[in-house]
Parts: structure tokens; sequence; C-alpha cells
């Protein structure tokens, strides 16, 4: 199974460019999407299932067309939006069973054998008498992604599925992703980089409307290494330095601002080699994106 994305373009009536001239081509497997809010993720997957029609473009769901053929797509569709409501007075069972039915799967033993795998699967069997609106965040999460399982869907999309959860809770869902995400595409459209590196094998990262990157992440800091350097600054130098260099991140350690800028070179005095992450890769890219489009306008 693969997802082709061919020259996909949204512009809102607002005047928001939302999506401009995408082109992706996904795998089976876990694939993150990666971008800050406002890039264009919310819009991108919308698009993809089918809720939403695009300005231009194509896709391709294993010679499927996506635009023409909707109901189709539905069918071979999980989606996990980003919000999502559910009666908080019916038991989880109640819900669940409920979008079976909604799904197609009107045999009553049909029904009853996804519940029960489902409710295993996501780890929720001991809850499924209770009322949701009883639920965490993590539990309604789960239920989400037991609802979109529901039919055996050959593409799985997630819209920022553990913004919101404890540790543990983000966990225990990465977990279920990554238990599911190998024989069908699953994408997770994220701006937490943390979620994409322990989940995902290629991914691609969101800016503008643009893909300003796709790959592997091993590759994308393979790309970083010997290019990036670290300082304590004091707040006083900031504006100075990014207006000489391309600096990509600026934290904070104890109070103070480090900052991590990408050049050849050591770029001054006082700065240190520092090994990339993914985290790196991430700001590398929207940054360097943001100072080719303010140079371009």
């Amino acid at each position: 199974m693969r997802l082709t994305i061919r020259d996909l373009s949204k512009t809102y009536p607002n005047g928001v460019r939302a999506l401009r001239g995408v082109d992706l081509t996904i795998d089976a497997g876990m694939f993150g999407l990666l971008g800050p809010n406002g890039a264009g993720k919310s819009t991108l997957m919308r698009t993809i299932a089918t809720l939403q029609e695009p300005d231009r473009g194509a896709i391709d769901l294993g010679g499927l067309d996506v635009l023409r053929n909707k109901p189709a797509v539905r069918e071979r569709l999980g989606y996990l939006p980003q919000e999502f409501g559910l009666y908080p007075n019916l038991s989880a069972e109640h819900v669940l069973d409920h979008f079976a039915v909604l799904k197609g799967i009107t045999d009553a033993r049909e029904r009853r054998a996804q519940l029960e795998f489902l409710f295993e699967q996501t780890n929720l069997g001991a809850a499924r008498k209770l009322a949701v609106g009883g639920f965490s965040g993590g539990m309604k999460q789960r239920l989400g992604i037991a609802i979109a399982l529901l039919g055996a869907p050959r593409l799985i999309i997630v819209d920022e599925p553990t913004a919101g959860l404890d540790p543990t809770e983000r966990h225990r869902f990465l977990n279920l992703l990554s238990d599911i995400g190998h024989d069908v595409i699953v994408i997770l459209g994220t701006h937490i980089v943390e979620d994409v590196a322990e989940l995902c094998p290629k991914f691609a990262i969101l800016a503008g409307g643009e893909i300003v990157y796709t790959g592997a992440p091993e590759a994308g800091v393979a790309e970083l290494r010997g290019r990036l350097w670290r300082r304590v600054v004091a707040k006083a130098e900031l504006p100075e330095l990014a207006a000489r260099l391309h600096v990509i991140s600026t934290r904070l350690v104890t109070g103070r601002p480090v900052v991590h800028v990408h050049h050849f070179e050591a770029p001054g005095p006082g700065f240190e080699p520092v090994a990339p992450d993914l985290e790196d890769v991430y700001f590398y890219h929207i940054t360097r994106a943001t100072r080719l489009a303010a140079r371009a306008a």
C-alpha cells in the first residue's frame, strides 16, 4: 500500500495559503508529519481524509483516486482528529459499538468480535462499561484510536494525538501506535519532535504550507553533523547574533540563553561543537524556510 500526493494546494477564502504544491510519497508503516501550529498539517490530513477539497492536486491510495472516490477511501480509512466529541454519559462499549455500526459493520457477531479485540488492543477492557465522561485524556485518545481501527483500515491518520497527555499516557499511546503501524500506513501529525523520533522511520517537515524536508531521522541528523555549534549568551546579544548567523534555536539552561547555530565552521569565540538531534533538524529546516521566505518577500 502506498499513498502518493502530488501538487496539492489549498487557499482559504480569507487568503491564507494553507498548502503550496505539496508532494509526498508514503509507504506502509509509521510516517511522521512535523510542523508548527499553522503549518498546514491539519489541512493536509483533512484533505487526505476526504473531509475537504483542495484547489488543485491529486492523491492516490494504492491505485484509488482519493479525491474522486471518497466513499471507497472512507472504507479503508481510520481517522483520529485533534479534537473529537464523545457522548459523556455513554459507556465506552456503547460508543464503540455505535461507531462500528456507522462504519458499516452490521453483523452483531462480527461487531462483538471487533469490540473484544479493540478493547484488548487499547487496554480499555476494564473500563468498557464506564461512562466516557469520566475518562482521562489518555483513555479518550485510546478510545479514539479504537474507533479509528474499526473495519481494519489500510490508512490511519492521527492528528496531534499526544498533545496534553501526561508522560505515562503519552508513552502508552505511542506504544499502541507502534503496535499497529507495520502493515498499514499510519500518518502521525504532530509538533512534538520526540513522538516522531520514537516512532517514525520516515518523516516530513511542513512549514508555511510547503514540504521543506522529507527523509529518515538519522539522515537528517547526519546532514547537520559537524555544522552545529552552541554557546551560552547574554540576552542582549541575541538580536546581533540572529542578524549575523543562522541561529536555529534558543533554549534556556538554568535561566541563561543557549543558542544553537548552523555554520560550516566555528562562528566565533566561545562556540563549541554540539551533536545534533532530531529537534535540531526540525528547527534548522523551519528557520531556514522562514529566512528564505523573508528574502523572497
